[in-house]
This record gives structure tokens, sequence and C-alpha cells, in this order.
């Protein structure tokens, strides 16, 4: 585990990039690290654009914006363009290649594509995609403890959606295989 990593999840509204970005930061609050969590969102919110910053760290995190993420994660071909050149050198680009169509690539980052949305819908999970691509980020870099994002989904569903729990880590452990 890296002592900090910066993740920029983008993607439409309704996408559920609030939510991946939001059980990252359960997952480092659970394991009592440093956590930055920022959204933002477009004022049309479901259909318009929505991204989140978060940051794991094992040391004080001096600002929440995360301006060279160490790893994208894109739900959409817009998020997708906007962000790729800001990735830093050696860092990790994951894209939902149903959604992201265009891949335009770079020498100095490892690009991973895989077909969320079509995974999530055969796999009878339709709208975890965004969980299918964090699954696929958790297998690459470990960022927490297994156990410990197991907690952080548990937290992050709310108790009327309980059932929803098993399928979203259902979505974790097909990304991971992916």
């Amino acid at each position: 585990m890296k002592e900090e990593i910066q993740i920029v999840l983008a993607g439409f509204g309704g996408q559920g990039v609030l939510f991946a970005g939001k059980v990252i930061a359960y997952a480092g609050l659970i394991e009592e690290r440093e956590v930055s969590w920022l959204p933002s969102y477009g004022p049309e919110m479901r259909g318009g654009t929505a991204n989140c910053s978060v940051t794991l760290s094992d040391r004080t995190i001096g600002s929440p914006l995360v301006v060279e993420p160490d790893v994208l994660i894109a739900l959409n071909q817009p998020s997708y363009d906007r962000f790729i050149d800001a990735v830093k050198p050696g860092g990790i680009v994951i894209a939902d290649t149903a959604m992201v169509t265009s891949m335009r690539e770079r020498d100095d980052v490892q690009i991973i594509g895989i077909p969320a949305t079509t995974m999530a819908e055969e796999a009878g999970l339709k709208g975890l995609a965004n969980i299918i691509l964090l699954g696929k980020l958790y297998g690459m870099t470990e960022f927490c403890d297994r156990d410990t994002l197991d907690a952080a989904i548990d937290k992050c569903v709310p108790a009327r959606k309980a059932a929803l729990a098993d399928k979203n880590k259902e979505a974790i452990k097909l990304g991971m295989e992916a």
C-alpha cells in the first residue's frame, strides 16, 4: 500500500461516481488514515458531469484538490477526455470501455479498459459499473485491506438498501478479476 494515493473518479451524474469515491474515503477512515473527499458536480446533477477527488494518505493532506491524480477512473468519454492529461506519469487510468469508446493513449501511464457497464448488466448488477471499476482499482493497488473495503461498502450503502451491499461486494470481486 502506497503511503499516499490521489484518485479522480469522473462520469455523468447518476453513474455512482460520488458513491464510489465515498467508499474509498470510508475505507481510509476505517484504517485511520488521513482522508480527503471532494465532490464536484454541475447544477443539473443526473445526466450532467460529476467527479470526485479522493486522497488517502499516511501524512497530513495539504489540500483536497487533486490536480495530478495517481489514478483516474473514467465512466464516460467526456470525463476521460477531460482528465487523461492530468494523470501523473506512472499513474493508472481505468476506463469503462462500454462508455469510453475512444481511448487516447499515453505511453507514460498504465491504461486499463474494461467494459464495466456491460459486465454489470450481464451479471445482474445493473448500475454497479462504478463498483466494478473500483474493484479493478483495488485489485491493482490494494489501497486498503480487503475486509476494510467490505466494511466501507456496508457503511456507505444506506440501511433502506442494505440488500445492495452484497451486490456491491460481488461487483468488487468482478472488477478484481477483470
